[in-house]
C-alpha cells in the first residue's frame, strides 16, 4: 500500500471519536481519505479526530447522528455527500458492550443494542448504497467481535448482534458484487483501548490468552480496515478477518 491509495475517496467512519473508531478514521486519512467523523453524542471527542485529521493535513467531517435512527442516518449521509460530493467506503464500527445478566436484562436493553450494531450497520450500508454504487470501487467494513464467535457472559445482547454482523456482511456481498462493492467484516479480539477504570475487564478479556504474548492495539484494526477499503483488496469480499493475536482460531 501507498500513503495514497486511498486519495480522492470519501469514508464515513461511525463510532469514529474513540478507540478503535478514532484509529480508522485518522488510518484512512493518512491514507488519502476525506473522511466522516460519527459519533452519537460526544462532540468533544469526534470534533477532537477532526481536527488530529486536519492538523496532520488530512480533510475531515463531523457528524453526529445515533445509527439506529433511520432519519439521523439519511442525514448523516446527506452531509457527507454535501461536503464531499461521494462516498467511496463504510466502516460500521458504532457499537455498545453493556454488560448484564440475561435476568435484569429488559427488552428495551436488547433491542437498544440490536439497534445500533445491527440496524445501524444495515441502515448507513442502505443510505449509503447509491454512492458507492458511483464509486465503482465502494467498499464496506463492518467490525465484528470475537465475543459472537466465543460467546461470554452477561452480554447476550451484544453477542447476538456481532455474530448478526456476519450474516449481514455475507448477504451484502451477495447483494452488492455487481455493483463492484466489497463487504467484509473485520473481527478484532483483545484490544488494549481506553475503560472506564470503575468498570471491570468484560469476562473473555480475563480468561483468554493471544498466541502473540500481547494485547491487540486499535492501529491493528485500523490497518485491517485500510486494506479491505483500499485497491489491494478488490478481490476479497464476504469475508470474515480475526485480528486477535490468535487468541481465536476461526
Amino acid at each position: 500500500m501507498t500513503h495514497t491509495d486511498l486519495a480522492g475517496r470519501v469514508a464515513v467512519v461511525t463510532g469514529g471519536g474513540r478507540n478503535i473508531g478514532r484509529a480508522i478514521a485518522l488510518t484512512l486519512a493518512d491514507a488519502g481519505a476525506s473522511v466522516v467523523v460519527n459519533g452519537l453524542s460526544n462532540a468533544e471527542a469526534v470534533g477532537g479526530v477532526v481536527r488530529e485529521i486536519e492538523a496532520r493535513g488530512g480533510q475531515a467531517l463531523a457528524a453526529l447522528a445515533d445509527v439506529a435512527d433511520e432519519a439521523a442516518v439519511s442525514r448523516l449521509i446527506g452531509a457527507a455527500v454535501d461536503r464531499f460530493g461521494r462516498i467511496d467506503v463504510v466502516v460500521n464500527n458504532a457499537a455498545g458492550r453493556p454488560e448484564q445478566p440475561l435476568d435484569a436484562m429488559t427488552l428495551a436493553d436488547w433491542k437498544g443494542v440490536l439497534a445500533t450494531i445491527l440496524d445501524g450497520a444495515f441502515l448507513v450500508a442502505r443510505a449509503a448504497l447509491p454512492h458507492l454504487k458511483r464509486s465503482g470501487a465502494g467498499a464496506v467494513v463492518n467490525i465484528g467481535g470475537v465475543s459472537g464467535h466465543i460467546g461470554t457472559r452477561h452480554r447476550a445482547h451484544v453477542v447476538t448482534a456481532k455474530a448478526g454482523l456476519i450474516g449481514l456482511t455475507k448477504a451484502l456481498a451477495h447483494d452488492l458484487a455487481a455493483d463492484g462493492i466489497t463487504v467484509n467484516c473485520v473481527v478484532p479480539g483483545l484490544i488494549e483501548t481506553a475503560r472506564d477504570p470503575s468498570r471491570q475487564l468484560p469476562h473473555h478479556h480475563s480468561v483468554s490468552r493471544t498466541l502473540t504474548g500481547r494485547l491487540g492495539t486499535p492501529d491493528d484494526i485500523a490497518a485491517t480496515v485500510r486494506f479491505l477499503a483500499g485497491p489491494q483488496a478488490r478481490y476479497i469480499t464476504g469475508q470474515t478477518l480475526h485480528v486477535n493475536g490468535g487468541m481465536y482460531l476461526g
